[in-house]
């Protein structure tokens, strides 16, 4: 879906580094959403999202999506499928 949010994402970048900073969260989806930040994830490495309204959940770095000025996009999933991750952007996704 075409929408985005203004996330908070913590989790180790690439070199193992603890990081915690703002990112937008781009096409979000019931399973999870493409990530965008300045910083280098590790495909399969895990992260936690932290949504505006306080709620976090664990997400699976699945693929690097783009990479412009600095800028990485991040495929990402939510580790778990249950009722919190399909309630965690707060809104009704179409069934198919």
């Amino acid at each position: 879906m075409g929408l985005n949010a203004a996330v908070g994402l913590t989790g180790e970048d690439r070199n193992k580094s603890s990081f915690s900073v703002d990112a937008k969260a781009t096409n979000l989806n019931k399973h999870g959403a493409a990530i965008q930040l300045h910083g280098e994830l590790s495909i399969g490495s895990t992260v936690v999202i932290r949504h505006q309204r306080g709620t976090e959940i664990c997400a699976r770095v699945v693929a690097q999506i783009a990479a412009v000025n600095g800028l990485r996009t991040y495929g990402v999933e939510f580790v778990e499928q249950d009722d919190r991750a399909k309630n965690f952007w707060g809104i009704s996704f179409p069934t198919a």
